[in-house]
């Protein structure tokens, strides 16, 4: 009887396929472009980075259309969505011209600021590295907003997923 021998997929897409099963947030980036317009992109990569000062992380594809706005620019904003957010996750994943058509939003300064997201955080850039096809941008915030609200999750390639909790846990 003759084996069939199964050869490993290639490192990319495990990769690929194991970084969908992370589970995070989605936050819209927004910067103000050089002519003066908001600009704003979707990212899943977004994390705490430092208390001291407080400051986030970032990963940016470097073909998004608002790249090279975000590195050009001293601040920008970050817009943590909620989960009735999924239209706006979309319409900024998308590749509009105007993705700010329709949406409540105004200008906090040089930064634009969506209305009605549970989290915003107005953040000075302070680090770019780049590597790869994408770039880690550091952000110092400068000051945000918190409003309730449950998040909206991006797992498995799906936005929507819904976090259940158990409540708080209990002493034995």
């Amino acid at each position: 009887m003759a084996t069939r021998e199964r050869t490993a997929p290639p490192v990319a897409e495990v990769f690929t396929e194991a970084m969908a099963r992370l589970v995070s947030g989605v936050a819209v980036v927004t910067v103000r472009r050089p002519d003066g317009t908001p600009g704003g992109l979707l990212v899943s990569s977004v994390c705490s980075y430092s208390v001291r000062p407080p400051s986030l992380l970032m990963s940016i594809g470097r073909e998004s259309r608002s790249y090279r706005a975000l590195l050009d620019a001293a601040e920008f904003g970050v817009h943590l969505l909620g989960a009735a957010d999924c239209q706006v996750a979309r319409v900024f994943a998308g590749r509009s011209d105007d993705k700010f058509a329709g949406l409540a939003w105004s200008w906090e300064e040089t930064v634009p600021r969506l209305h009605a997201t549970p989290v915003y955080l107005r953040c000075l850039r302070r680090r770019v590295f780049e590597h790869g096809d994408h770039a880690v941008v550091i952000g110092e915030v400068a000051r945000g907003g918190l409003a309730d609200g449950e998040p909206l999750v991006y797992y498995r390639r799906t936005l929507g997923w819904r976090l259940t909790s158990a409540g708080p846990a209990q002493s034995p």
